[in-house]
């Protein structure tokens, strides 16, 4: 293969490339880990190269990009970072939240490596502060404290008469029972049972929606997660098939026909971590690099759901929204 067309094969494509083949060029290569998938990941892979453009550094011209994606399957996470630090990447990006920050981190201690989409990565064990995270780890908190409570309050508004919310979780994130536990608490201070529901699989999925009717669940709280995130059309289908008002975490699900969410930008978080490698790129440290957090908290509205559930936005509630999706 000529080398004109092996670097645009590269740029062009989102999947895993050998050994063999990525030995073919002398540019920096960074390893894309991802818990997530690549058909739904279009936004945030594109937030991320302008992040690397803004330091210089462009797909194909001066940097190779190797891409794996575990496709919600966080088992396979650690194989695939071994396959990364196998190639030896100059730098390790793990996308999609603490599944991948941890198996990045457990499989080297020497690649520089800059997570996206974390909470509490010092919680975690990934970085030793915010301010100093020291080894070789660093990147982006979402700063989701809070979230699950919140989320309740917002749910509570628009469905004043709800005296159940059900609350879906991953059990396989690291971070599940923090989040079940904070929404809970929160909930029984306004007076509002909470049903926590796990899925990890499709079919625990179709499963956790038809258990609402059942359990007289007035909402639905969507865990701001990757694997739910790779599923993001079916748990939307899932909300209206069943006419239950939810709310997410992340902009993306109402864009997609969602009802509501609350919580930062994932975009940004990705555009701020491609920044993040390109500096690492040029020779900055990650233990010199504070772990970055969100600016802001978005509440993004979608009308027509809202009509389709045969909802009312109160007026206080369109008021506090950042955005209206109509």
């Amino acid at each position: 293969m000529k080398r004109r067309e092996f670097i645009k094969a590269l740029a062009s494509s989102a999947t895993a490339w050998p050994l063999a083949a990525l030995a073919q060029s002398a540019m920096p290569v960074i390893g894309f880990l991802s818990s997530r998938s690549p058909s739904e990941s279009a936004g945030v892979i594109g937030a991320f190269r302008q992040g690397l453009q803004e330091t210089g550094f462009v797909e194909g011209q001066n940097v190779v990009i190797a891409f794996r994606w575990a496709e919600g399957a966080y088992e396979r996470l650690p194989d695939l970072a071994a396959e990364l630090v196998a190639l030896r990447v100059a730098v390790l990006f793990a996308a999609g939240g603490p599944p991948s920050a941890l198996a990045a981190k457990a499989s080297t201690s020497t690649i520089p490596i800059v997570f996206s989409a974390v909470n509490d990565p010092e919680r975690l064990g990934l970085v030793a502060s915010y301010n100093r995270p020291g080894g070789n780890v660093t990147g982006m908190s979402m700063f989701t404290a809070g979230i699950g409570a919140k989320s309740i309050e917002l749910l509570k508004q628009l469905v004043p008469a709800a005296a159940a919310f059900a609350y879906l979780v991953n059990p396989s994130n690291p971070t599940a029972e923090i989040y079940a536990k904070e929404a809970t608490t929160a909930a029984g201070a306004l007076g509002i049972q909470v049903h926590v529901l796990k899925a990890s699989t499709e079919r625990d999925l179709d499963e956790a929606f038809a258990a609402l009717a059942g359990l007289r669940a007035g909402g639905i709280v969507v865990m701001g997660e990757p694997f739910f995130d790779s599923k993001r059309d079916k748990i939307v289908a899932l909300a209206a098939q069943y006419t239950v008002p939810a709310i997410y975490t992340f902009r993306e699900y109402v864009a997609a026909g969602g009802l509501m969410s609350y919580g930062a930008s994932l975009t940004d978080s990705y555009h701020r971590a491609g920044i993040y490698v390109g500096r690492i790129l040029k020779g900055e440290k990650p233990a010199d690099l504070p772990v970055m957090q969100p600016t802001k908290l978005d509440l993004v509205l979608n009308l027509k759901t809202a009509k389709a559930l045969g909802l009312t936005i109160p007026a206080k509630l369109l008021a506090l929204a950042d955005e209206v999706i109509e």
